[in-house]
């Protein structure tokens, strides 16, 4: 598609000699010849650029400019001077526009300054998709739930994300705890800068305080060149400690300076840096029995400790296990030609009553697995690990292999319940076909008796 290029000016000879000359260069070109006229054929073709005389009857190019930008702030503005505006023009540059032209108009500085002003067009649009994408990603809707447990998640992650204060997330492996630090920094003041993550057991002892806190040359054997840290790196922005409860001493020691103080020193050296970085850290230790048995440092434990968030497992939230399926057969789909499958009401009793150890990380591994594997548009118990089946079949709950028959015959008397016998729409809400629904029906011996007495 053209650069579309609207050119401004109530000189006539002037608007046809930059128009010939920009269609040559390969431009989509509309004029108007004056300010008002170029308002209304702005608002029909929103224009990439805007080449406009500041000097114009009946609106002056100063005054569209700021009309443009109220209606579309990524348009860039290019402002046609005589020597005697010039102090204008300069003027309105400063608050916002691309560039300016002194009459009579060089042709070829026109052009370069048209490429320059879609160049930066493009960039400012390619920001905005990078920080739409991005709080697509980790925004708070990315972390799944409908259930009471997960409302107060959001109440919290919201309020806490409009403050500066430190957060420790605490909660099982895969209940969402990096999600959340994520939804916390993309929600708050420190967006635009750095968000910094470190995995505090992946790293030895030895080599933990030098990456969060940098080195000197020569300050251990090995150190060849100094080295900024992590808390360097996250300036402005966010560091997110995560197993936070697996640090050793030394690296304690220097945190709480760190949170207590805002500085610290590269290993090898006396000299203080100080560094503007929230904390959020993360743990799925109990924090208070570490520090009970002197591993964590009880003064350390309450600077971390000013907002603690606890992310529920998945077995505290079964209600969220429909919707978190259908969300990761959503984000999943391009795996398979972006064909959305189903789930059978096998598999989801199945996820209904697993208790999950892995919680959501697990639930959505197992998912994708079965998306790859699976042998058709619906996914069935087949297409689980074998050990979901087995776990089940062993369990308290279920102690025969009829349970799974037992499980889906309620699941589809409760969908025809609900629907008030409508085989479509209850059909529709188990992700199965209506001629399947009807085959199970006859298999379970269900009748329209059988949806009416549970009615009542």
């Amino acid at each position: 598609m053209k650069p579309i290029i609207l050119i401004v000016d109530d000189e006539e000879t002037q608007r046809m000699m930059l128009k010939k000359m920009l269609v040559r260069e390969g431009y989509e070109v509309e004029t108007a010849s004056g300010g008002r006229d170029a308002l209304e054929k702005f608002e029909d073709i929103f224009a990439d650029v805007v080449v406009t005389d500041i000097k114009m009857p009946d609106m002056n190019g100063l005054d569209l400019f700021h009309e443009i930008k109220r209606l579309n702030q990524d348009t860039s503005v290019i402002l046609m001077t005589a020597y005697g505006s010039i102090e204008s023009a300069v003027q309105v540059m400063a608050e916002g526009a691309s560039y300016y032209l002194t009459k009579p108009v060089d042709p070829n500085h026109l052009k370069v300054l048209i490429r320059k002003a879609l160049e930066s067009k493009n960039l400012l649009e390619e920001n905005r998709q990078l920080r739409e994408e991005v709080m697509t990603r980790y925004g708070f809707g990315q972390i799944v739930g409908h259930s009471n447990r997960m409302q107060e998640v959001y109440s919290a992650l919201k309020k806490v994300a409009e403050s500066d204060a430190t957060v420790l997330l605490s909660g099982e492996t895969g209940t969402g705890k990096e999600l959340a630090a994520h939804a916390i920094h993309y929600n708050s003041t420190r967006k635009d800068h750095s968000f910094v993550k470190v995995s505090c057991a992946s790293l030895p002892e030895t080599l933990l305080e030098s990456a969060l806190f940098g080195h000197e040359k020569g300050a251990y054997t090995g150190a060849d060149s100094r080295q900024i840290g992590m808390f360097e790196k996250a300036d402005k922005g966010t560091i997110f400690l995560d197993e936070i409860g697996d640090i050793n001493q030394n690296v304690q020691i220097k945190l709480l300076r760190f949170l207590q103080e805002k500085e610290f020193e590269r290993v090898g050296s006396t000299q203080p840096i100080r560094v503007d970085a929230r904390v959020i850290a993360a743990t799925n230790a109990d924090l208070e029995k570490s520090v009970q048995e002197l591993k964590i440092r009880k003064d350390l434990y309450y600077r971390l400790n000013v907002v603690q968030i606890y992310m529920p497992p998945l077995r505290d939230r079964r209600e969220d296990i429909l919707l978190l399926t259908e969300h990761f057969l959503e984000k999943h789909k391009d795996k398979v030609g972006g064909k959305i499958k189903k789930i059978s009401p096998e598999v989801l009793s199945i996820f209904e009553q697993h208790d999950w150890p892995g919680n959501v990380r697990e639930l959505e591994n197992c998912l994708e697995r079965a998306i790859v594997m699976g042998r058709d548009d619906v996914i069935q118990t087949l297409d689980l690990p074998v050990y979901l089946t087995k776990s089940l079949i062993a369990s308290s709950s279920v102690s025969n292999a009829n349970s799974l028959e037992e499980a889906e015959k309620d699941l589809i008397l409760k969908a025809l319940k609900k629907t008030g016998g409508n085989q479509v729409k209850a059909a529709r809400s188990l992700g199965i076909s209506r001629r399947t629904l009807q085959y199970r029906m006859g298999k379970y011996g269900i009748s329209a008796r059988d949806i009416k007495s549970e009615s009542c």
